[in-house]
């Protein structure tokens, strides 16, 4: 007896090849460098197939990314605030550092400066979301009384976040642990409660 080929199984399997073979490609050769074409040629796919489902090599991408991407989709909340940023900032060094994934997201994030949709894409589908969660973390540490009740939390996450994209966009050695120590104590010291006496 013969199975019925099942297709959404064949299109799963294809969909997989081509964002593996995305990200492979990116690790490879560099995110300029790639392909539409060199995509499929790696996946075993048609550049028909590919365009059915993404408009462009910076979607393949970013979804290969999104899929991939180690950063907790939660934020932690182990009731230690610093602690939890530490693990927070280390999960998106992780991805920058991963010899598959840093180049993808790399690029995907270059191409983004000249690309407002994709822009726009890159924040909804792997930024805004982990975002909401480090603001409600934070509002929860200020309600808890952590936080001075007056800090500029807007202020503090960009300070947070700002040296890991700017030292990666500028090919500056990225922080290691002991950076991300003294970063998380500057900032706790500005947003902690207040001192007395």
């Amino acid at each position: 007896m013969t199975r019925t080929p099942n297709p959404d199984r064949r299109r799963d399997a294809s969909r997989r090849a081509t964002l593996a073979a995305a990200l492979e490609l990116c690790a490879e050769r560099g995110y300029a460098a790639v392909t539409v074409d060199a995509i499929a040629a790696r996946a075993g796919v048609s550049k028909a197939t590919i365009y059915r489902w993404w408009p462009a090599k910076s979607a393949i991408v970013l979804d290969a990314v999104d899929e991939a991407a180690p950063i907790p989709e939660t934020f932690p909340d182990t009731g230690d605030l610093a602690a939890d940023l530490h693990a927070w900032l280390s999960g998106i060094l992780g991805v920058f550092r991963d010899p598959h994934l840093g180049p993808a997201f790399t690029g995907v994030l270059a191409e983004s400066q000249l690309d407002a949709n994709l822009a726009r894409q890159l924040r909804e589908r792997l930024i805004d979301h982990r975002v909401v969660q480090l603001e409600q973390r934070m509002a929860n540490a200020r309600r808890n009384g952590e936080l001075d009740p007056d800090a500029d939390l807007d202020v503090a996450l960009d300070v947070l976040h700002s040296p890991v994209y700017r030292r990666q966009v500028l090919h500056y050695p990225l922080p290691d642990d002991a950076y991300l120590e003294r970063l998380i104590t500057l900032v706790m010291r500005a947003i902690g409660p207040a001192r007395t006496g």
